[in-house]
């Protein structure tokens, strides 16, 4: 490992998190904070660490997380995509690995605009004879 940083920038609906992967000891700080202190459940750290655990590098990096914006699962998922490509930036043998797993790939799902004359995007107003 030459170089002393990693980055990577995961995007998921409308959050966005920007990864540093530092050679260390596993350390996952999110915000500030540690990583079970940030997330609540179980299911949403095992998300942001997937790709580390793919590759089998999860002790090999400190890896330092600011993200913003959305709700706890879309930053889960921004998390998962940035430390993928920081991967890729480590080496590029991971691409295979994390293209298969879908990691790599920015997922499109966003929110559907409100429609006028109607309550949400598709939820009509309710019907009545009179």
């Amino acid at each position: 490992m030459d170089k002393s940083q990693y980055r990577g920038t995961g995007r998921r609906k409308t959050s966005v998190a920007q990864v540093r992967l530092l050679p260390g000891n596993g350390q996952f700080t999110v915000n500030g904070r540690d990583i079970d202190e940030y997330f609540d459940y179980e299911t949403l750290k095992t998300v942001a660490k997937s790709p580390l655990v793919l590759t089998e590098t999860i002790g090999q990096f400190d890896v330092i997380v600011k993200v913003i914006g959305g709700g706890f699962t879309g930053q889960a998922g921004a998390i998962r995509h940035g430390i993928a490509r920081a991967l890729l930036e480590v080496d590029p043998e991971h691409r295979a690995i994390l293209k298969k797993a879908g990691f790599l790939t920015r997922d499109p799902r966003m929110k559907e605009r409100k429609k006028y004359g109607l309550k949400k995007a598709r939820r009509a107003p309710q019907f009545s004879k009179r």
